[in-house]
């Protein structure tokens, strides 16, 4: 490596330091200074060309004690943005997020995907994209979906067959003339309460579901995908071997006992919104359907806290909103199942994302990559 390369080097390491320590919370070049352990004037150096393009703004000066009054930075609200989008089975989320994490813009839009093709389903996402960000400057777009994805093409998703082998990271970034990644909906739901704020702790599995069921693993503060991207398929772990066929091929595959659309079968409801309000009213079809759902679920969940040794279980999505019916059937079947549960201090918590997770996750994936490797806010 020679000299300038090296000084390229250290110059992006101190910038990814310090847009890190912004993601955080604003500060004065003093308050930066003292919590990143650079120089006053390595930070003029360095935030500087960050003003003038537009990714930060200083504030009016403020006066806090003694001495000069300090102009806190921050990124500027009118700088660039990242996009995210989810493809799931019976809608189409969008979501804008600014460098600090904000939301700035979102979008949900009921729609059944099931027999959409790669054309119909990238032209309504482009569409929603434009519509949610107009002119605003965007870093890139990430792209979720529910199923297995490798080098932005779609490997395998059961319940949408139109996009099996569609390459859509390319399809959507010729749309908009954008740099978009795909990834599995339940790696960056995950990866929402990770980044910019860790919202679980460093080790914890996010579940959602809907017709599948998916789970995103997390150790050590990073989003475990597995060698081939097949980490995380909850909803195919089989919890009774000669059970009800399931859609991958198996047998007794959790989702099929477990998913939303099995639980709203089972409670003779059309919708979740429907299903919320029998269990309020005490319904007990209703209540029937969700704790035997919980068992189920519960019983999966305690087969992957005894691989990975994870102390915390995340619900998200519909699950989320039907933590205060579900939990208890749930934490029951991981009390039982975890080996030494009593003495490991497991926690079942309620996502506070709602339905957005996925597509804030999305997002997260550009804001996150755009702030480790600062070199791309100037590309």
């Amino acid at each position: 490596m020679t000299t300038v390369d090296h000084l390229r080097q250290v110059r992006l390491g101190n910038l990814r330091t310090v847009l890190l320590a912004l993601v955080d919370r604003p500060g004065s070049r003093a308050d930066l200074a003292a919590r990143t352990g650079l120089t006053k004037a390595t930070l003029g150096n360095l935030t500087e060309p960050l003003l003038a393009s537009g990714i930060l703004v200083e504030e009016p000066a403020t006066l806090a004690g003694m001495g000069r009054p300090s102009k806190p930075l921050r990124f500027h609200p009118d700088g660039p943005v990242a996009v995210g989008a989810e493809i799931n089975v019976s809608h189409l989320a969008v979501e804008t997020l600014g460098l600090d994490g904000e939301t700035l813009e979102r979008r949900l839009v009921p729609a059944d995907m099931r027999g959409a093709t790669e054309s119909e389903v990238l032209d309504r996402v482009a569409e929603l994209i434009r519509e949610v960000t107009g002119p605003r400057k965007l870093l890139g777009a990430g792209l979720a979906i529910p199923g297995v994805v490798h080098d932005g093409i779609v490997i395998r998703t059961p319940n949408l067959p139109g996009l099996v082998g569609s390459p859509l990271a390319e399809g959507l970034g010729r749309r908009l003339d954008l740099d978009v990644e795909l990834d599995n909906e339940a790696n960056l739901a995950a990866l929402a309460h990770l980044w910019p704020h860790h919202l679980a702790g460093e080790d914890f599995v996010h579940v959602t579901a809907d017709v599948g069921i998916g789970a995103g693993v997390v150790l050590n503060g990073e989003v475990y995908r597995g060698v081939s991207g097949f980490a995380g398929e909850l909803g195919h772990v089989v919890i009774e071997r000669n059970g009800v066929p399931c859609t991958c091929g198996s047998r007794g595959c959790v989702e099929r006992y477990a998913g939303l659309d099995v639980i709203l079968r089972e409670a003779g409801r059309r919708t979740l919104n429907s299903l919320r309000k029998a269990l309020d009213s005490g319904d007990p079809k209703a209540a029937r359907a969700v704790r035997d759902a919980g068992e189920a679920l519960g019983v999966g969940l305690a087969t992957l806290m005894n691989l990975f040794d994870v102390p915390t279980v995340v619900l998200g999505g519909s699950y989320a909103l039907l933590h205060d019916h579900l939990s208890a059937a749930v934490q029951s079947e991981m009390d039982g199942r975890v080996l030494a549960g009593g003495e490991r201090h497991t926690r079942l918590l309620a996502s506070p994302l709602g339905e957005f997770a996925v597509a804030r996750g999305a997002a997260g994936l550009v804001t996150r990559r755009a702030v480790q490797q600062p070199e791309r806010l100037f590309a």
